[in-house]
C-alpha cells in the first residue's frame, strides 16, 4: 500500500509523536509498504511562538496538495493538527478524499498551560479538525471515552511500542549516577511547562533527581532547582543506560494521551511513578507503577516494585502490533473493509 503520512512532528524534534511516528513508519517499510512523510522539513518555516524547537511551515493546501497528488497514495493519514494537517486537511476535503487523523496530543490542555486560556475554547477547534475524518487513531480507553464525550465518535485503536532491542536493563549506569545518593528519581521528556515537571523537582522524598531533555523552560528550571541534575537530550544507548539506571521513573505530566517514555523506562526494568490521569491510568499497571496524587507517596510506593515485573510489562508492548493496527485504520483500505469502530466501554 502507498500511504501518505503529514505531520507537522518530524525530525529534528524529540518527543513522543515522533518517535512513533518513524517507529511505526519503519515496521509499515519493513512490512513492504510504501510511506511518503510530509513534513515540515520540506518547506520553509518558522519557529513554533514560545516553543521554537519546534517549527511551523509555511505552505498551504496548494503546496501539500501536489505533494499528494505527485505520490498518488492508497490512504492518506493526517497525523497533526498544525499547518501541514489544516493544508492536508484542506485539499482532502475538496477533492473527496478519505482521510484519517490521530489524536496525540492533548492540545486543548497545552495551549490552556501556555496561554491561560481555558481549554474549553480550543475545543471547537479540535472537533471540527478531526470530524471530517474517516478515523480517528486513539491510543488509550481513557482518551477514547474524553473524544466520545466531545462527539467525535469514529475512533479506532492505535497502541504505542517500544524498541526492545535498544530499551533493556543490560547496560552500566552513567557514571554520574556512580556518585548521586540513592534513590535515582528520573524524569525523561520536553522540559516545557505543560509537562508539569516543577511538580517532580519539588517533591521531597530523599534522594537524587535527574532529568533528561531539552526544551523552553529548561533555563529557568536549571535556575530555580540548582541540586537537580539537567543532562540535557540523550537518545538511544545513553539514553537507556539513564532509564536503566535509575531508580524510579517520575511522570508527572497530567497532559499526555499515552506517555510513551513510561514504557521505555519499564522495558528497562525501571518502576514508574505517576498521576492517576490518562496515560499512566491507561499504561501502568499496580505491578509496574505507582500513581497518586501525592507524588511524593507515589514514587515511595513505586520504589517497592518489582524491576522483573516492571520489566516484563515494558516488553509486552510492540512496534510490529502497533504498525498492524495502524493500517487497520487506514481508509480506505486496498482490499479490506475498515476496521469496525470500537464499542463504547461497559459501565
Amino acid at each position: 500500500m502507498r500511504i501518505a503520512l503529514v505531520t507537522d512532528a518530524w525530525s529534528p524534534q524529540v518527543n513522543g509523536v515522533v518517535r512513533t511516528l518513524k517507529s511505526v513508519t519503519g515496521e509499515l517499510c519493513a512490512m513492504g509498504h510504501e510511506v511518503e512523510i510530509i513534513a515540515p522539513d520540506r518547506f520553509r518555516s518558522m519557529p513554533c511562538p514560545t516553543y521554537p524547537e519546534i517549527r511551523l511551515a509555511l505552505a498551504g493546501r496548494r503546496a501539500v496538495g501536489r505533494l499528494l497528488a505527485d505520490f498518488a497514495p492508497d490512504a492518506i493519514h493526517i497525523a497533526t493538527e498544525g499547518p501541514l494537517g489544516w493544508a492536508a486537511r484542506g485539499w482532502c476535503l475538496a477533492r473527496g478524499r478519505s482521510f484519517t487523523t490521530a489524536y496525540h496530543t492533548q492540545f486543548p490542555d497545552y495551549v490552556a498551560r501556555r496561554t491561560g486560556l481555558p481549554a474549553s475554547l480550543i475545543w471547537p477547534v479540535i472537533r471540527h479538525f478531526h470530524r471530517p475524518a474517516a478515523a480517528i487513531m486513539v491510543a488509550t480507553e481513557t482518551i477514547r471515552a474524553q473524544l466520545r464525550g466531545q462527539g467525535l465518535m469514529q475512533l479506532r485503536h492505535w497502541s504505542r511500542g517500544v524498541d526492545t532491542e535498544t530499551f533493556h536493563p543490560d547496560y552500566a549506569p552513567p557514571d554520574l549516577f556512580l556518585h548521586l545518593p540513592r534513590p535515582i528519581q528520573l524524569y525523561v521528556g520536553r522540559v516545557a511547562v505543560e509537562k508539569n515537571i516543577e511538580a517532580f523537582l519539588s517533591a521531597t522524598h530523599p534522594g537524587s533527581k535527574v532529568v533528561v531533555g531539552d526544551g523552553p523552560a529548561l533555563a529557568s528550571l536549571r535556575a530555580r532547582f540548582p541540586d537537580v541534575h539537567f543532562l540535557g537530550q540523550l537518545t538511544g544507548a545513553p539514553l537507556a543506560a539513564a532509564y536503566a539506571g535509575a531508580d524510579v521513573f517520575v511522570f508527572p505530566s497530567r497532559t499526555d494521551t499515552f506517555g510513551l517514555v513510561m514504557v521505555e523506562a519499564l522495558a528497562c526494568g525501571t518502576p514508574v511513578a505517576a498521576y492517576p490521569v490518562p496515560g499512566p491510568l491507561d499504561v501502568l499497571s499496580p505491578q509496574s507503577g505507582v500513581m497518586d496524587e501525592d507524588l511524593d507517596r507515589a514514587i515511595a510506593g513505586a520504589l517497592t516494585l518489582s524491576r522483573t515485573v516492571c520489566l516484563t510489562h515494558g516488553r509486552s508492548f510492540g512496534w510490529r502490533a502497533s504498525a498492524q493496527q495502524f493500517l487497520a485504520a487506514l481508509h480506505p483500505l486496498a482490499s479490506a473493509a475498515p476496521a469496525p469502530v470500537l464499542a463504547p466501554s461497559p459501565a
